[in-house]
C-alpha cells in the first residue's frame, strides 16, 4: 500500500509540473503585455515599459521565467502582478472566497445528491423517481451562467420585494402546500389510499403553518427558540436510532438519547453567552465538545453495538450543534434586516464597509454566498442523484442482498446497512472529478456574481498576459483538483486492496 501511495504521489507531481509549465508558455504567448502601453501618448512611456520588462522578466527567456516562477512558488513566493500588486496578497484574498464556496456546494451537493439518489432507487419506477430524473436532467443541461442568472432574478430581486411584506398571497400559499405534500406523499409511497391521506394531512398543515407565518410575519422576524429546538433535536435523535438499528437497540437507543440530552442542556446554558459574547474559536470549541460526548455515551452506552452506537451518537450531537446554529443565525435576522432591509445580494462577497455585530457580519457573509453556491450546487447535485441511484440500483440486485432479505431482515437495515454501504463506493471517483468541474465552474460563477475570487484573478491575469496571476489560479486549484484525484485513487485501494497490486 506504501509503494502504491507513493505511486500515486509521484504521478500527481509529474501532472501538477507539466501541466503548469504548458500552462505558462501558452500564457507567455498569449499576447504582448506591453500592448497598451506601447499604444500611450504618455511621456513617461518608455520608463512604464522598461519597469514591466524588469518586473515581469520580458527580457529573459521562456524558460528562464518559468523556473523563476517556480523556484519562488515552491519557496511560497508567487511573485509581483504586472501591475505591481503582491500575488500572494491576492491568492489569500482570492482563495478564501472561491474554496469556501466550492467546499460548501460540495457538501450540500454530496448530502442532498445522495439522499436524492437514495429515495429514487427505493422508489423506482415511481412518480417521484420520474420528477426527480427529470430534474436531474434539467439542471444537469442547464448552463452555469444562464442558471446564474436566473437564481439572481428569482431567488435575489423577487425574493428582496416579497420580503418586504413577507406575506403569502392565496394562491402562493395553496400552491406551496399542494407542492410540498405531493412530494412527501410520493416520498412515503405505499398504497393509493395512504398516499392519498398523507397528501391531504401534510397539505393542510402546511396551510396553516404558512397562515401562521402571515399572521406573525415571520420570515422578518423568525426564531425557533429552545421549545422547537428540543423538539428538533429529538427528531434527529429518533431519525438517528431508526436509521442505524432502529429502537428495538437499547444500547444505541440509550447513547443517542443521552447525546440528545446533554445537547438540548448544553444550548439552553450556552445560548445566552453565545448571543452576547460569540466567536469561531467558541463554536468550534462547542463543536468538539459535542463530537466528543457522542463518542464517549456510544462507548459507554452502546453495548455490544458500540459501533453503531458512537455513529449514532456522534452525528446527532453534530446535527444539534447544526440546529443550535441555525437557531442563532435566525434570532439575528431581525437585527441585519433593519441594515439591510433588502437582504440578498446579487453581487460581491461581502458587503464593503458594512457596521454590524458578529452575527450580522456571518449573516451577510452566508447572504453574499447563497446564491453563487446555490448554483454550483444544483448543477453538481443532478450527478450525485443520478449516479448513487444507479449504483443504489446495481446493489439492491446482488445475491447478498437477496440472502438478506430472505433470511427476514428488515428492509430498513438492508438498505441502509448492505446496499447504502457497497452502492458509494463507486462514488469516489465522483467526487474528485466533480470537485474539479467545481471548480472551473466558479470561474463563471464568480463572473455573474461580481466575486474578486480566483476565477476574478485567473481572468484579469490572462487579460493582462500576466502568468503570475494565471499561475497561482493554477497552483491553487490545480492542486486541489489534483489531490481530490488522488485521495479518490487512495480511498479505492483501501476498499479494495487488488487494485493497488
Amino acid at each position: 500500500m506504501i509503494k502504491y501511495i507513493a505511486k500515486r504521489l509521484l504521478i500527481s507531481l509529474m501532472i501538477l509540473f507539466l501541466g503548469s509549465l504548458l500552462l505558462f508558455v501558452l500564457v507567455i504567448n498569449s499576447g504582448d503585455p506591453l500592448a497598451a502601453l506601447r499604444e500611450s501618448n504618455d511621456p513617461n512611456r518608455e520608463n512604464q515599459m522598461a519597469q514591466m520588462t524588469k518586473r515581469m522578466g520580458l527580457d529573459k527567456s521562456w524558460y528562464e521565467r518559468y523556473w523563476d516562477w517556480l523556484s519562488g512558488m515552491l519557496r511560497g513566493n508567487f511573485g509581483v502582478a504586472s501591475d505591481g500588486s503582491e500575488v500572494n496578497a491576492l491568492v489569500l484574498s482570492a482563495a478564501s472566497s472561491t474554496l469556501r464556496m466550492v467546499v460548501l456546494a460540495s457538501l450540500l451537493a454530496i448530502t442532498i445528491g445522495i439522499t436524492m439518489g437514495v429515495l429514487t432507487a427505493v422508489r423506482q419506477y415511481s412518480g417521484f423517481d420520474y420528477a426527480v430524473t427529470m430534474m436531474a436532467f434539467v439542471f444537469f443541461s442547464l448552463p452555469v451562467f444562464w442558471f446564474a442568472v436566473l437564481l439572481k432574478h428569482y431567488a435575489a430581486i423577487e425574493f428582496n420585494n416579497w420580503i418586504a411584506k413577507a406575506q403569502f398571497t392565496p394562491p402562493m400559499l395553496l400552491g406551496i402546500a399542494v407542492f410540498l405534500g405531493l412530494v412527501i406523499a410520493a416520498i412515503v409511497g405505499g398504497p393509493w389510499k395512504r398516499r392519498i391521506i398523507t397528501f391531504g394531512v401534510l397539505a393542510v398543515a402546511f396551510a396553516g403553518v404558512m397562515t401562521y407565518f402571515n399572521a406573525t410575519t415571520w420570515f422578518r422576524s423568525p426564531v425557533f427558540g429552545l421549545p422547537v429546538y428540543i423538539l428538533l433535536v429529538l427528531g434527529v435523535g429518533c431519525l438517528m436510532v431508526v436509521l442505524t438499528s432502529g429502537f428495538g437497540n437499547k444500547g444505541v437507543r440509550n447513547a443517542v438519547a443521552a447525546t440528545a440530552l446533554v445537547a438540548i442542556v448544553g444550548y439552553g446554558v450556552m445560548r445566552g453567552v453565545l448571543m452576547t459574547n460569540p466567536s469561531y474559536l467558541l463554536l468550534l470549541g462547542l463543536l468538539a465538545v459535542a463530537i466528543g460526548v457522542g463518542v464517549l455515551a456510544g462507548r459507554l452506552l452502546g453495548g455490544f453495538s458500540r459501533r453503531q452506537a458512537t455513529f449514532a451518537s456522534v452525528v446527532t450531537g453534530i446535527l444539534a450543534s447544526l440546529a443550535a446554529l441555525i437557531d442563532l443565525l435566525l434570532s439575528n435576522w431581525a437585527a441585519y434586516l433593519k441594515l439591510q432591509p433588502r437582504p440578498i445580494p446579487t453581487i460581491g462577497s461581502a458587503t464593503a464597509n458594512f457596521s454590524t455585530t458578529w452575527w450580522g457580519h456571518n449573516i451577510d457573509l452566508l447572504t453574499h454566498i447563497f446564491l453563487p453556491t446555490m448554483a454550483l450546487m444544483l448543477i453538481s447535485l443532478a450527478s450525485y442523484t443520478r449516479y448513487t441511484r444507479a449504483s443504489m440500483l446495481e446493489v439492491l440486485n446482488q445475491d447478498y442482498i437477496r440472502t438478506a432479505r430472505s433470511k427476514g431482515i428488515s428492509e430498513r437495515k438492508v438498505i441502509t446497512r448492505h446496499a447504502l454501504r457497497n452502492s458509494l463506493i463507486p462514488l469516489a471517483t465522483i467526487l474528485a472529478f466533480d470537485f474539479a468541474g467545481l471548480i472551473g465552474g466558479a470561474v463563471i460563477t464568480e463572473r455573474v456574481f461580481g466575486w474578486q475570487g480566483m476565477g476574478a484573478m485567473f481572468a484579469s491575469g490572462l487579460a493582462a498576459v500576466d502568468p503570475t496571476r494565471v499561475m497561482a489560479f493554477y497552483a491553487v486549484t490545480g492542486t486541489a483538483a489534483v489531490t481530490m484525484n488522488m485521495l479518490a485513487d487512495i480511498t479505492y485501494a483501501f476498499l479494495d486492496p487488488r487494485i493497488s497490486r
